[in-house]
């Protein structure tokens, strides 16, 4: 693997689905790392989950290969199987309905414009350090 490339581990969190809610996330490149975090007030997990990746993301300046793990099915599912179709109908459903969170996913569509990107899906809550770590971000960052 090109040490080019960058990981980012996300997740999301709420407390209550709607309710407050946090996003963390974790840089790597070669040997540095960042941790970024965030919050709203009233929030869906969610958007949360996907907060997490579009913040990642808008703090990578050029276009690199990319892996990004989340344990949110959701967020890679949306990106690698349902936006495609979202998009050619105008952000609207199969069922004609709009696509929820559809601020998001457009943002989230931008911030992917130019990299080259790798999904990985890691069960979460099951060790994973990085993805426990990310989690624990998410959850400080919650409002209360």
């Amino acid at each position: 693997m090109s040490d080019q490339h960058i990981d980012i581990y996300t997740d999301g969190a709420c407390s209550g689905n709607p309710g407050p809610g946090g996003w963390g996330a974790i840089l790597r490149w070669r040997d540095r790392e960042l941790e970024i975090q965030g919050g709203a007030r009233q929030t869906t997990n969610n958007r949360m989950e996907m907060q997490a990746v579009i913040e990642a993301l808008g703090r990578i300046r050029q276009p690199r290969p990319i892996h990004i793990y989340t344990d949110s099915r959701y967020v890679m599912q949306g990106i690698t199987e349902w936006m495609p179709n979202w998009k050619r109908r105008q952000w609207r459903t199969a069922a004609n309905k709009p696509v929820k969170n559809a601020d998001l996913w457009m943002q989230l569509d931008a911030a992917l414009s130019g990299h080259e990107v790798h999904w990985h899906w890691v069960k979460g809550h099951n060790g994973h350090s990085e993805n426990e770590r990310a989690d624990a971000l998410a959850r400080a960052a919650i409002p209360r």
